[in-house]
């Protein structure tokens, strides 16, 4: 029986719960640290390293959920996902030691993390949108925005009121119980269940051939293998711009509350443009992927980009002028801009490299990714540290977010494939 509606709004609605919950389990060890670190005793250096080695485990085990991607498909991925998650979230509060957080908060959750979070989602859904693509990926992933303002705040007070271990328990149910079978509505391609991108009819016997987005056929006639892909300038220039977005992104969400709080700010404020940036990023997020629909992938890249750029411009201003206009600004040009990364981010990599390998081709170009959101938090303390102040990791954070911009421009998806709001130029 058919749907009313296009099945592919179906992906989009369970990748947009999975990606609420997912996503927001995994950044819950923020939530969960304070109480570990005062029944326990342990270092904090210590202790925060089990969230960080999750990160060296996503970095390692994203190219092999692109191979498992290509292979099984994304339910395969998403279950396999969830039992990790769910699993280490469950196992977490056993934890009488050190390595027990680093098995299940680091190996079981990041590596969960990687199936259920940007990564694993941006494997497969851009297949089923072309002309509303952007759009589509930017409504799916605001729902990470929506978990932190809903999920978050009852995590925390269930810390409060039952402890870090009954939290974390409901944490690892609620992925279980929520995610498990709605994940089983997920197929890769619409055509596997006989349908086509966008919803478009199948053409009929002796119709006109619809406007094709390509601009390159031989580029997108080539079968493209991991090993073809890794020769191309184009996957290089990618991975250099997604190394820089994800360093830049982190590196203004880590140092930025500690920042204010630095140069005077409350509490209050600190902890309020944290929150906002995220609210920010749901609006940001649909708009600008939208827009990417009209002028293209690059164009909205940049803006994001700049976004960041004008956030650490803001940030340096106002160590020399505190004042609550400038974190206005720099909490709406990160969140309500610079979070329109992430609605592109599988596009650009489906439109030049599209084709049976593409998982693992995205997911090895993740590494990169993953890289730079390790390093930029890390570089930008080790600036700080060496300087006494972040005037220069936050000049150096501006440089990268225009080589960011440049890297993607030079790797220049509208080369391969239109956007739909270009494909008048092609017919022209």
């Amino acid at each position: 029986m058919r749907l009313p509606f296009f099945y592919g709004w179906v992906v989009v609605a369970v990748t947009f719960v999975t990606m609420a919950i997912g996503v927001n389990a995994r950044t819950a060890f923020s939530l969960f640290f304070p109480p570990i670190i005062s029944e326990f005793g342990w270092e904090r250096g210590v202790t925060a390293g089990a969230f960080s080695f999750g990160f060296v485990v996503s970095g390692v085990v994203s190219p092999l959920i692109g191979r498992l991607m290509d292979r099984a498909g994304p339910r395969a991925v998403m279950e396999l996902g969830i039992v990790l998650m769910g699993g280490g979230l469950l196992l977490a509060p056993l934890t009488s030691a050190p390595w027990h957080l680093y098995v299940t908060i680091g190996v079981m959750v990041g590596a969960g993390s990687v199936c259920l979070g940007y990564s694993g989602q941006s494997l497969f859904l851009p297949n089923w949108f072309i002309r509303k693509r952007g759009f589509a990926i930017g409504i799916a992933f605001a729902g990470v925005g929506i978990g932190s303002v809903t999920l978050l705040p009852w995590v925390q007070h269930m810390i409060e009121g039952a402890g870090w271990r009954t939290a974390c328990t409901a944490m690892g149910l609620l992925i279980l119980v929520v995610l498990a079978p709605i994940n089983l509505f997920l197929h890769k391609r619409p055509e596997d269940i006989g349908l086509q991108a966008d919803g478009d009819a199948a053409p009929a016997a002796g119709a006109a051939k619809p406007v094709s987005n390509v601009v390159d056929p031989v580029w997108v006639n080539t079968d493209w293998t991991l090993k073809r892909a890794v020769a191309t300038a184009r996957f290089w220039w990618i991975a250099v711009g997604y190394f820089c977005g994800l360093y830049i992104w982190y590196a203004v969400q880590v140092h930025q509350t500690k920042f204010l709080l630095d140069i005077g700010f409350s509490p209050n404020v600190a902890v309020w443009a944290l929150g906002i940036v995220s609210l920010l990023g749901i609006p940001g997020q649909i708009l600008l992927g939208h827009v990417s629909d009209r002028i293209g992938r690059e164009w909205v890249w940049a803006i994001s980009c700049a976004g960041f750029a004008i956030s650490f411009a803001a940030l340096m201003v106002l160590k020399f002028q505190p004042s609550l206009w400038l974190v206005y600004v720099m909490v709406f040009t990160q969140g309500a801009l610079g979070y329109g990364l992430t609605s592109i981010m599988g596009a650009v990599v489906f439109e030049i490299f599209q084709g049976k390998h593409q998982g693992s081709i995205f997911g090895t170009i993740m590494l990169a990714a993953l890289a730079g959101g390790a390093a930029g938090p890390w570089l930008t303390g080790v600036l700080y540290d060496r300087a006494g102040d972040y005037t220069l990791a936050f000049g150096i954070a501006m440089v990268v977010s225009g080589l960011s911009a440049l890297a993607i421009w030079q790797a220049a998806p509208r080369k391969v494939r239109a956007v739909a709001g270009r494909l008048h130029k092609l017919q022209a």
